[in-house]
């Protein structure tokens, strides 16, 4: 079985599940959504689906799909350790736009307040 990284690097995969982080959808929601042919929405579902990262239920006539985020735990915890260079750029931009903001209006107002 392939790891969650190497069913996530092909990027229509990660292109579905992106669409399914906001909300289940149905096949052909994915494929007008993400303007793929259905077999390729449906080929890519299935590698989704068996490496656990989706799933899905019968709803009137329609298989709808959704995320399993546990397969996603193993993607979390390899990042972790790199959280701390983007969250560093974060706040040194935020830092930065708030110089700026003081910087163009003395008194302390923000433009429109």
């Amino acid at each position: 079985m392939e790891s969650s990284f190497a069913i996530i690097a092909e990027p229509n995969r990660r292109a579905i599940l992106k669409l399914l982080a906001s909300s289940e959808q149905s096949v052909g929601e994915i494929e007008r959504r993400l303007h793929m042919p259905q077999t390729s929405v449906s080929k890519h579902l299935r590698v989704l689906r068996e490496a656990g990262l989706v799933e899905s239920r019968v709803e009137a006539q329609r298989r709808v799909y959704r995320i399993r985020p546990e397969p996603l735990k193993e993607v979390d915890a390899w990042l972790d350790p790199f959280r701390r260079f983007w969250s560093a750029h974060v706040d040194a931009l935020e830092r930065h736009l708030e110089r700026m903001e003081m910087e163009e209006e003395p008194d302390g107002k923000g433009k429109g307040k």
